[in-house]
């Protein structure tokens, strides 16, 4: 039996809970600066009491935030470390080797062969000019740059460019020192991508994340083969831009169009072409392609979601095989729908040039009716917009695939059914 003197369980219950609206009604009151317009000591227009120290709150709050800053710092130094830990194994380094010319100097007498010199002055004048010829091939590096394994197979995914030298060999190194011959499997023929294979079982793979999801601002980590000298160096920056396009251009391979790139400020240098762009879960965003010139941290990258279309098509196909409609457009901006008064403020504008027709003669797209002048705003009810563009759209499908493409033309919009086909 309890004492009827003590408090029971409600009370204190009750107790607790009007202590709590207490402290809480006063916390609202000094946070929001009221106090001194309650007591009558704030400033003539009824501002809150100024003081020239900082009192408690303030400085709690700094602790709070100082607390809470070093902790994200921490928290993020962390995932760096483990996406590197765990990510490093599947970076691998790909080396070119090439049959060169060894060129060697020698000299010769200009007079000694010459009659008239010789009848005058005798055999050799002493004077000596340096010549040079070929004395045979050697093989020397000639190139490196980046992958990394994306099958436990053994294919990897690199830069076009890093392999674009039909007459060099290929070498893979792996993190662990191993030394592999490489066969390159398949070029793409529109984009800085290529699939090589390695044999092997049970190798360490990368993750495949997903770029349609990328942010900007959101952290990134690049791993690559830095100046072909130093492997998996490590750097982190953040997104800094979507749908680049850049000229890129690499000695002996040319100049290229690249699109819809990712730009980042994470530092890449020659030889950390066709390594990975990772985010904080350790997983594969983008393939770094190539650095700004006269720049400082301004890299690009390109989406994994266009190398998952080449993998699953060089595991169908055996080769990269790219979806064909027959179109040449201008995406629709709403400044462009506003300048030419479209009547739809996204999509993409069908328009010829000089030597290029904006539907090809004999394509799906013919074939499916569309014409110069139309506008083709859905593929299979997805929309087509800046963040959305077409050419990625199609590389969901593969050639022989049924698409419904949702058009407006002349003030009203209707379906058109066409099959995709191969590129040629």
């Amino acid at each position: 039996m309890r004492d009827e003197q003590q408090p029971t369980t409600r009370q204190i219950v009750l107790f607790t809970v009007l202590l709590s609206l207490i402290v809480s009604v006063i916390g609202t009151v000094l946070s929001l600066g009221l106090l001194g317009p309650l007591l009558g000591t704030g400033d003539a227009a009824g501002g809150p009491i100024q003081f020239n120290k900082p009192g408690i709150l303030e400085r709690i709050r700094e602790t709070v935030t100082e607390k809470e800053t070093t902790e994200r710092i921490v928290r993020q130094d962390e995932l760096v470390v483990k996406v590197v830990e765990e990510m490093s194994p599947a970076v691998v380094s790909i080396v070119a080797t090439k049959d060169v010319p060894v060129i060697e100097r020698y000299y010769v007498d200009p007079f000694a062969d010459d009659p008239f010199y010789r009848q005058f002055f005798g055999n050799g004048s002493g004077v000596q000019i340096p010549q040079f010829r070929q004395k045979g091939t050697e093989k020397q590096e000639v190139s490196s740059g980046t992958g990394f394994i994306a099958s436990s197979d053994g294919l990897i995914v690199t830069n076009k460019h890093v392999v674009s030298d039909a007459e060099a060999e290929f070498t893979v190194f792996l993190n662990d020192g191993r030394k592999k011959a490489v066969r390159v499997l398949a070029r793409d023929p529109l984009q800085d991508i290529a699939i090589l294979k390695i044999e092997g079982s049970d190798l360490p793979i990368a993750r495949l994340g997903d770029s349609g999801g990328i942010k900007i601002g959101q952290s990134v980590i690049a791993i690559g083969n830095a100046l072909g000298e130093f492997r998996n160096t490590v750097s982190v920056g953040v997104v800094s831009g979507l749908q680049r396009s850049v000229v890129a251009s690499a000695p002996g391979v040319g100049s290229e169009e690249l699109q819809e790139l990712i730009q980042s400020d994470a530092a890449i240098n020659p030889g950390n072409s066709g390594g990975p762009l990772l985010n904080l879960r350790g997983e594969v965003i983008g393939i770094n392609t190539a650095m700004a010139q006269g720049a400082e941290n301004i890299a690009f990258a390109i989406p994994i979601n266009k190398a998952k279309h080449d993998l699953e098509s060089v595991k169908k196909f055996g080769k990269i095989i790219h979806p064909f409609l027959g179109v040449r457009y201008q995406l629709v901006t709403k400044e462009l729908a506003e300048e030419k008064k479209l009547g739809r403020d996204y999509g993409v504008l069908l328009v010829g040039a000089t030597q290029d027709l904006a539907v090809v003669k004999g394509s799906p797209a013919e074939k499916a009716g569309l014409k110069e002048g139309d506008i083709i705003m859905e593929l299979n009810g997805e929309r087509i917009d800046v963040q959305h563009a077409l050419a990625t759209i199609l590389q969901k499908y593969q050639a022989g695939d049924d698409i419904t493409l949702k058009i407006f033309r002349d003030g009203r919009e209707f379906e058109a059914k066409a099959k995709l086909e191969e590129r040629k």
